[in-house]
């Protein structure tokens, strides 16, 4: 019982935490469009067995090649209001990533900028 409390506490964090973001997006960085450029995708995944950074360099690890690719590709590992993990990725790896077990969602990484207040950034 304990774990589904769990569960349903992670899930519902992270619906709030992309209620949240979304609603101060401003400025988005661009996704890369070719297979083999890379780019940032945040990778979102069920709660981990054991040591998260551990199960995410082997979930990476079967889409980039190697243990040493994964760990240059690694950039974070989300265990608060998430769980996942973001990672340099082209494209075709993003989509194959997406199709791995236990992956819930692959999204490109996105830059915001909150509004300063100041009245010459043409929002008001």
């Amino acid at each position: 019982m304990d774990g589904q409390v769990r569960c349903l506490r992670s899930k519902a964090l992270l619906v709030f935490w992309l209620i949240c973001v979304s609603v101060v997006s401003i400025e988005m960085v661009e996704v890369p469009e070719s297979g083999s450029t890379s780019g940032v995708y945040i990778v979102y995944t069920e709660l981990p067995q054991g040591e998260p950074r551990a199960h995410h360099l082997k979930t990476l690890a079967s889409i980039v090649g190697s243990e040493q690719a994964a760990r240059d590709a690694l950039l974070y590992v989300y265990t608060h209001a998430a769980t996942g993990f973001s990672a340099k990725l082209t494209k075709d790896q993003a989509a194959e990533m997406s199709k791995q077990p236990g992956v819930l969602s692959v999204q490109p990484s996105m830059t915001y900028q909150l509004a300063s207040g100041s009245r010459t950034g043409g929002l008001f």
